[in-house]
């Protein structure tokens, strides 16, 4: 899965309108933002196991959100988006990328995919899906 992919199919949706593109850079924002602070704020005075446990997942799922943030940035500038999509079945992508978003929710599972597709674009002679 490339998530700069699912940032870029997330953004442009069935139409590609600049609202929805809007409005999903913020929710990647306040992603970051929210589950990370929640997370930090019940993980401190927590002395549960279960506290513990939750206060993990919403900082390491929070964490999802990082890369799919930096992406969105990225893509908002003009034609970025477009070029990022040229040459796509929106469609299918759509369809395929719905459901490997639930990677959202597997703990720092995006990121670790986000650093692994960067270390192979600068590996010489390697490419990225």
């Amino acid at each position: 899965m490339n998530v700069r992919r699912l940032a870029a199919i997330d953004m442009y949706g069935s139409r590609g309108t600049t609202r929805r593109r809007r409005i999903i850079l913020a929710e990647f924002l306040v992603g970051v933002v929210l589950m990370v602070t929640w997370g930090g704020w019940l993980l401190v005075p927590s002395d549960g196991t279960g506290t513990r446990a939750i206060s993990l997942w919403l900082v390491g799922a929070g964490l999802n959100y990082a890369p799919l943030s930096l992406y969105a940035l990225a893509l908002m500038r003009p034609h970025a988006l477009d070029a990022e999509l040229a040459g796509v079945d929106i469609d299918r992508e759509l369809r395929r990328y719905t459901v490997l978003q639930l990677w959202v929710v597997v703990p720092l599972s995006l990121v670790v995919l986000a650093i692994r597709d960067a270390l192979a674009h600068r590996r010489p002679g390697t490419t990225a899906q």
